[in-house]
């Protein structure tokens, strides 16, 4: 398929978003991680751990500096 000049493949650049969203997801999930750890937060660990979406906002927050 031929593209035209000026031509923005909207498809692919969702594609490119998600992916990155996913992958920084993945990586606030393994900061929750690394910092309960070192904290030795035992307990938040295991909560982050079984229910994810915790584990990452918690990322998210370590990262800009809310938590």
């Amino acid at each position: 398929m031929k593209h035209e000049k000026g031509h923005v493949d909207v498809e692919a650049i969702a594609g490119l978003a998600v992916i990155a969203f996913a992958i920084a997801c993945i990586a606030a999930w393994f900061t929750h991680v690394f910092v309960c750890l070192s904290d030795a937060a035992w307990g938040f660990l295991i909560a982050g751990a079984i229910m994810f979406p915790i584990a990452i906002i918690h990322g998210f927050g370590i990262w800009f500096g809310f938590f």
